[in-house]
Parts: C-alpha cells; structure tokens; sequence
C-alpha cells in the first residue's frame, strides 16, 4: 500500500469545500492516515515549491498558500499516488475532466483546491516534509476486504 500526501489548499478552505474535497477520497476508500492544519511559513513554501522559486509566479503562488492555513492529509491506498492525482484533474483547473476535484470545483490554474504529490518518490519527501512519524497512523479498516479483494492489499 502506498501514502501520498494532499494539501488542502487555501482556495478550498475560504470556498467551504473541505468537507466535499475529504469525502471523495473517503468514498473512493483511501484510509486518512495523517491529518493536520497549519499555516505554511515561508521556508515550507521555498522547499516544497523549490522547482518553482525561479519563477516570475512564485510570489502568486507564496500568496496564495499563505492566504489561510491549509490541512494536510496523508491518504494511504493501493497505487494511492496515481489514484489521488487522477481523483485531482489536470493543474489547470479550465482543464480538468468533469468528475475531477478541480474539474468540479475551479477554473484556475493556481486556486486549483488541491495539492496531490506527483510521484512516488515525491510523495515519501513531502510526507516526511509535513508529518513526523508519530504523526502518521497505520490501523486497518474494517471495511478492507470489502474495498479490495483479498490479494490486493
């Protein structure tokens, strides 16, 4: 089973639509494993964005994760980073296929609700990023032989 880690990004959180953004993955069976609320200083942002610092948009983009405190969760599932980044849409919000999270709830490419780790390896970095161990949680669902079957997970 994999985790990945999802900002709850500020867009989402001053809209009111944490509770639909947790409940799809939720529904679709990715176990909450980690979850908190912070407000992203500018180091986190300069790390976590690191590929973007360069950029003429980084300042949007440091804005706009500091416009309220975020939630980070930590979701674990089978192949959980591809699910999560298929369950998010394209970064371009205008983009994204209906069903999506930002098909469904933005037109922008940088107030785009989510963050969803983009990689395997990117998903280990950014959860040690954001979570201690002590921080993350490994329980098993009751509701796991009726979400897989049983040499799936």
């Amino acid at each position: 089973m994999q985790k990945t880690l999802v900002i709850i990004k500020p867009s989402a959180i001053q809209r009111g639509l944490v509770g639909d953004v947790i409940s799809r993955f939720e529904k679709k069976g990715l176990q909450i494993v980690g979850f908190k609320m912070m407000l992203l200083t500018d180091d986190m942002i300069k790390i976590h964005y690191s590929h973007l610092v360069d950029k003429p948009f980084f300042k949007r983009i440091k804005d706009s994760m500091q416009a309220t405190p975020v939630l980070i969760l930590a979701l674990k599932g089978v192949d959980a980073v591809e699910v999560v980044r298929n369950m998010s849409g394209s970064t371009n919000s205008r983009k994204a296929l209906s069903g999506t999270i930002r098909g469904d709830f933005s037109m922008s490419v940088q107030e785009n609700i989510v963050h969803a780790s983009d990689s395997v390896e990117s998903s280990l970095a950014e959860l040690k990023r954001f979570f201690t161990d002590e921080e993350l949680f490994d329980y098993s669902p009751l509701i796991m032989p009726h979400l897989y079957s049983n040499d799936e997970y």
